[in-house]
């Protein structure tokens, strides 16, 4: 299978550069604004790649995601969005080209994240009426807060309670917790890779689901998996890591 990787010379560029020939993927060509050496040909932008790939894998920036969509539409390869820090306006572009054609996005690359969505999901089916929490914690350059895998959770658990709604700032304002909040906590500090605890609060009892990430080849190896799932898709849709998953169970 081959692959554009856009976002080449970034950390998690050259993760997934390591670890593609173990999963199966070759990687034709990379997009990055830094020209660097790679064991294949690196381009400014995607819309000078002349190779031909079966899907395009993105790790760079939310800033290049115009022309990843002008790429899609007019070669009609599928897209892996990996980037987070998307805006609502943002994600609505990449809903919409996801109606005439497959793309693939997820605020979390790692497979047992997405597990533990399929799991908190499950959770607040069972435990209603529990107060819900969600903790994230990142090292000290991560930019955006809460993390797109925090908003995931949150999602998670609005699509079986759809009033839930986040809390992002309690010490601004003094009053008891709504039932239906959810309190959403972000901590910087260090080189933590990615850490995520939701919290289900009842009488006399809490229930705590957790995710640690401990190397950053996680994301890589579901960002590939990711790709080789998507090769053999031909339906349009917004497909994410819970299709990958259902397709290995």
């Amino acid at each position: 299978m081959k692959v554009i990787l856009t976002g080449a010379g970034g950390y998690m560029g050259k993760v997934v550069t390591d670890l593609a020939k173990a999963e199966g993927v070759e990687i034709i060509a990379g997009v990055d604004l830094r020209p660097f050496e790679a064991p294949y040909p690196i381009y400014a932008s995607i819309a000078d790649v002349p190779e031909k790939p079966d899907v395009v894998i993105d790790f760079s920036h939310p800033s290049a995601l115009p022309s990843l969509l002008a790429y899609s539409r007019i070669t009609k390869v599928p897209v892996i969005f990996c980037t987070t820090g998307y805006s609502v306006d943002e994600l609505a572009e990449i809903k919409k080209l996801s109606e005439t054609m497959p793309v693939f996005r997820s605020g979390n690359m790692s497979l047992g994240i997405n597990l533990l969505e399929a799991l908190v999901k499950k959770a607040a089916a069972v435990l209603k009426g529990f107060d819900v929490e969600i903790l994230e914690m990142h090292h000290h350059r991560k930019v955006d807060a809460p993390s797109g895998t925090a908003k995931m959770l949150l999602e998670a658990i609005q699509s079986v309670e759809p009033d839930r709604y986040p809390v992002y700032d309690r010490h601004t304002e003094k009053h008891p917790r709504d039932p239906r909040e959810v309190g959403m906590h972000a901590l910087r500090g260090g080189t933590v890779v990615g850490e995520h605890q939701v919290y289900f609060a009842g009488e006399n009892e809490v229930v705590t689901l957790s995710h640690s990430a401990e190397k950053r080849d996680v994301f890589a190896v579901g960002a590939l998996r990711a790709a080789s799932f998507m090769a053999g898709v031909t339906e349009p849709g917004l497909y994410t890591m819970q299709d990958v998953i259902g397709n290995m169970i």
